[in-house]
């Protein structure tokens, strides 16, 4: 008690303005508290504005996703038998080269045997060509065309002063497309200049450089 008594008038007074102080911060940090609020307080009309523009985009998205999925749904169904496909190619292939062996035989050559077999061998091949036409499944058209990377793979050149350089004048294996889509390319052997030739060019246009 006598201490209290003992405070001084300054001493009051100095209390009573750290209070005041306090009271003042403490005010202050209130306001820019309400300002921040109000600054980041946006209006009705652009509340909508935001939501009308999350609604446009979510409808975007499912958009994209339904096409997409649309599309995997086509390739499924025209191209869900392409590996099979690919895998009977191997059948026409082994046929072929059955042929040529048996075409290639001294003992069979020219006998009504080998006649009789060939025959049933291009019976079965014209069949299975049939059953993948029917199929979408279509042969790759090589001889005498240009030579195309997209559908066509060059396994040697032959020289061929006939032909325009590039051409396809041989056909190793046949290549094949299901619908739109190359399903093996065909190999092929593409024609190109002779060598002499080629060195006449050469001298010719070096003529002409010199002129």
């Amino acid at each position: 008690m006598e201490k209290d008594q003992n405070i001084s008038p300054e001493g009051q007074n100095e209390g009573i303005k750290e209070t005041e102080t306090r009271e003042q911060v403490q005010e202050g940090q209130e306001v820019s508290v309400e300002k921040k609020e109000e600054i980041k307080e946006i209006t009705p009309e652009e509340k909508i504005k935001e939501l009308e523009d999350k609604v446009v985009r979510t409808f975007a998205e499912m958009e994209n996703q339904r096409r997409r999925f649309e599309k995997e749904k086509d390739d499924a169904f025209d191209y869900g038998g392409f590996s099979f496909a690919k895998e009977a190619l191997n059948l026409i292939d082994n046929l072929e080269r059955s042929k040529q062996i048996l075409e290639s035989d001294e003992v069979l050559k020219d006998t009504e045997a080998l006649k009789k077999t060939l025959e049933h061998f291009e019976i079965i091949s014209k069949d299975m060509i049939s059953i993948f036409l029917k199929n979408g499944i279509t042969p790759v058209i090589s001889i005498g065309k240009k030579f195309d990377p997209n559908q066509h793979q060059a396994m040697m050149e032959i020289d061929d002063d006939q032909k325009e350089p590039g051409t396809i004048i041989q056909e190793i294996q046949k290549g094949f497309m299901m619908k739109d889509r190359l399903l093996r390319p065909a190999l092929v052997g593409v024609s190109k200049k002779t060598k002499i030739q080629d060195d006449q060019k050469s001298e010719e246009n070096e003529e002409n450089l010199d002129n």
